[in-house]
């Protein structure tokens, strides 16, 4: 590290300098490799999870993103279904968010939002048994997005629970989720 990569000093942000944001942006891209592997790694996590499902949430995850894949998604897409209940190693209970907002960065506007909704979009095959509405995707309707989201919900995530589906490992996607994670739209 030179003398101009020593690293910053400040103790408040008021108090910083261009010269150390400088630095400090630039140590921020060379690591930019970390946040994939972060996010694996959570994915990782999801295998400790069952809930009473008939397969753990990280087979849950391969197996939406292999249907994704297979409907021929591109890899944004294929990325976003893997890693689209990945706020569960976090919290079940708002985990459509966590999931957005680690993808927020790294994916298009339409597949966040399609993630942020995706519980309401699947309550139409399960809402009901807890005395919720069955129609609660329909306060998206009209968004660019719904489309999409009504696919991922009906053609790939509800479907995703199978012991007997040909699950490819994690392994199969992590260039994938490499790449996606490796180019944030902004800081």
């Amino acid at each position: 590290m030179t003398k101009t990569e020593a690293p910053a000093t400040f103790t408040r942000m008021d108090e910083s300098t261009a010269e150390q944001w400088a630095v400090i942006g630039q140590q921020t891209f060379e690591h930019q490799d970390r946040v994939a592997e972060r996010v694996l790694a959570m994915v990782r996590s999801l295998a400790d999870i069952t809930d009473g499902f008939a397969v753990d949430q990280l087979t849950h995850c391969l197996q939406t993103a292999a249907l994704a894949e297979q409907a021929g998604a591109d890899d944004e897409l294929v990325v976003a279904s893997l890693c689209h209940d990945i706020g569960k190693a976090v919290s079940v209970s708002n985990h459509p968010a966590i999931a957005a907002e680690i993808l927020q960065p790294y994916v298009s506007d339409d597949v966040c939002q399609m993630i942020r909704v995706h519980q309401d979009f699947q309550g139409r095959h399960y809402y009901a048994h807890f005395g919720g509405d069955p129609d609660a995707r329909e306060q998206y309707r009209g968004a660019p997005w719904f489309a999409i989201a009504e696919r991922f919900a009906d053609d790939w995530d509800q479907i995703a629970f199978d012991p007997d589906f040909d699950t490819p490992p994690l392994e199969h996607f992590e260039g994938r989720v490499r790449e996606v994670f490796a180019r944030p739209k902004s800081i």
